[in-house]
């Protein structure tokens, strides 16, 4: 439940951007290129947070 939070709002957070860089007029190759570049550190960041710690054997 914790990743899917992570997910929604990293999207929130993205699209907002994206929003934003569109009212900028920011070329959309690198509104892309941006959008993939957070959603790829969104994934990293919600697995880091929310995976279960290793048990020592």
């Amino acid at each position: 439940m914790s990743f899917g939070l992570y997910v929604i709002g990293y999207l929130v957070v993205i699209g907002g951007l994206i929003y934003g860089a569109t009212l900028m007029h920011v070329p959309a190759h690198w509104i892309v290129a941006g959008a993939i570049v957070l959603a790829g550190l969104g994934i990293v960041t919600g697995v880091m947070n929310t995976r279960q710690k290793d048990t020592p054997n």
